[in-house]
């Protein structure tokens, strides 16, 4: 129980809430009042706010934003009241403390809407810059300085200019701001109200602001505009530096504008005349032209035919005899070249030409100097299963067919006569121009073979018969064989190795000579009437003769003796 000896705890609030006239009830501590100047000694004013005791406030805090000068007694200014007494017996009051709060509560109803804020960038710390917000301390990032990267952030500084809030929290004291979206909206807005000044058609004049590999950027006066590259000429153009550069001022026309993203596509070419009117009646099929090479691919060469005209020679209309050749090998970059028009697209904008059309076909000239039957000499270019393959004049190839390189033999040792480089003579058996292929023979070159186009006399292809035997003499002899004629002035064949006996010992053409004479079996004819004859086929032929008249296979008589009798009786 209290006495006036013992007084309790509640007796000690009671008379303190007496002593400062009911202060501590009102809970000063932590709150924003109004105060009154009362004295400024040196740089402190002296500031009654009703409390027991007066509060000093530096100067300084009265800096930003209010002249600490202009301050006199009897002023009445807004502070923040941290201690309502100190260890001094005065109040502790704070100036800065009550802009701050005053300021965060303008900011968050401000934030709460939406609105812009007004602030200075006054310093620079870690990954951006500090912003005073009317005594609020906002951070603002590096990257929401500006649109594009600011390089010199110094003419910003100590500048009134608006901001926008992105995020505030009072208890921790963070508020962060942006410049960046300030200027978006703004830039935004007057994209928007440009854009709805043009149309699509219009002819504006522009500034070259930033050019790209894909075409240029132009400032139509606030607002940009792409200029592809495809729209600044008709012609091909590699790169746009080629054609306008950094700072232009260039007319454009207004191709299409995209409301929803606000893009402006422009062109140049537009403003110029179309040379695709009229191409059908400038360029018609089978005109022939001069072009410059601009473009080579693997299918093909692009020519310019005139400025914004190109056509496409297709690698197969390129060369008439070299086939399966990249084109920058036939052709090159910025050559002249004359080429022929094949056909005509004005609706895809497109000209089909020929190369080769435009120079002479060889294979007409060919047909034209080598008529059937002339004689030709070249180069054995290619050996395949089917022949051998002849450069001759013109750079065509002519093809001599197996069978038709030596008479009497054909296949794998008809090939193996002759070699890769080798030159040889052949003759001219057929021009094929439109199929592009020249038939050559080279055992027509032979003694007694038959003329191109027909049988010769000596080559007695009439008056021999399959199956005759007939004396013959040795003309040549060769690896694969002997050429061999029938009697003194008859029709020449050749005996091929295989041939030339029924044991492999026999079959050896190094065990004859040149005149020599035989006996020998025709078997046959090549295509060309040619003979050819056999002494093998005339050997078995004999023997089996031999058999049926003087014995037979069970009568135990050997086959000498069979031949040695038949002798006896023919002598």
């Amino acid at each position: 129980m209290a006495t006036a000896a013992n007084p309790t705890r509640d007796d000690f609030a009671k008379m303190l809430d007496e002593q400062l006239g009911g202060v501590a009830d009102d809970g000063f501590e932590g709150r924003v009042v109004k105060g009154t100047i009362t004295a400024i000694e040196n740089d402190k004013a002296v500031i009654d706010v009703g409390l027991k005791s007066e509060g000093r406030v530096p100067l300084r805090e009265f800096a930003r934003g209010e002249d600490e000068h202009g301050l006199k007694v009897g002023d009445e200014v807004e502070v923040y009241v941290d201690r309502v007494e100190n260890a001094d017996g005065e109040a502790m009051l704070s100036r800065d403390r009550a802009r701050r709060e005053a300021a965060w509560d303008k900011l968050e109803s401000e934030f709460g809407e939406g609105k812009r804020v007004e602030g200075v960038i006054f310093g620079r710390v870690k990954g951006g810059f500090t912003v005073d917000l009317d005594g609020a301390v906002a951070f603002l990032p590096g990257s929401q300085v500006d649109i594009r990267p600011v390089r010199d952030v110094a003419p910003l500084m100590d500048m009134p200019q608006p901001f926008q809030i992105l995020k505030m929290d009072r208890r921790r004291g963070n508020i962060v701001v942006s410049r960046r979206a300030v200027l978006e909206e703004t830039r935004a807005e007057q994209r928007s109200e440009l854009i709805d000044k043009l149309s699509e058609g219009q002819v504006i004049e522009g500034v070259v602001k930033n050019i790209t590999d894909y075409g240029a950027f132009v400032d139509l006066g606030g607002i940009d505009g792409l200029l592809h590259v495809t729209d600044m000429s008709y012609k091909r153009i590699n790169h746009p530096s080629e054609v306008i550069n950094i700072g232009d001022t260039v007319t454009v026309q207004i191709i299409r504008i995209n409301q929803e993203t606000q893009r402006i596509s422009l062109g140049m070419k537009q403003l110029e005349s179309d040379p695709w009117d009229g191409a059908s009646v400038k360029y018609p099929v089978g005109a022939k032209l001069s072009g410059t090479v601009t473009n080579i691919t693997e299918y093909g060469a692009f020519v310019e035919l005139e400025p914004g005209i190109e056509g496409l020679v297709h690698v197969s209309e390129m060369s008439w005899t070299k086939k399966n050749v990249h084109p920058g090998k036939i052709v090159s970059t910025s050559q002249e070249v004359e080429v022929m028009v094949l056909e005509v697209d004005s609706e895809k904008r497109r000209i089909s030409l020929g190369l080769k059309q435009a120079q002479g076909n060889p294979w007409d000239d060919f047909a034209d100097k080598h008529p059937v039957g002339t004689e030709v000499e070249g180069e054995v270019k290619n050996a395949t299963e089917f022949g051998l393959f002849i450069g001759l004049d013109g750079d065509v190839d002519g093809m001599v067919h197996m069978s038709d390189i030596a008479w009497g033999i054909s296949g794998e040792d008809a090939l193996a006569l002759h070699r890769k480089g080798e030159m040889v003579k052949a003759i001219v058996l057929d021009v094929d121009v439109e199929k592009e292929r020249i038939s050559l023979g080279m055992k027509q070159l032979e003694r007694g073979a038959p003329a191109a186009g027909g049988v010769s006399a000596a080559a007695g292809g009439g008056s021999l018969r399959r199956g005759e035997v007939v004396t013959v003499t040795i003309l040549e002899v060769r690896d694969g064989g002997l050429e061999v004629q029938a009697g003194d002035d008859g029709a020449t064949g050749f005996i091929k190795r295989s041939d030339l006996g029924r044991d492999r010992d026999e079959q050896r053409p190094d065990r004859f000579q040149v005149g020599q004479k035989l006996d020998a079996m025709v078997t046959g004819f090549d295509r060309s009437k040619k003979p050819n004859f056999s002494v093998k086929a005339y050997q078995l032929a004999e023997e089996k003769q031999a058999v049926e008249q003087y014995g037979s296979s069970d009568s135990g008589a050997s086959l000498g003796d069979i031949l040695g009798e038949a002798l006896k009786k023919q002598s």
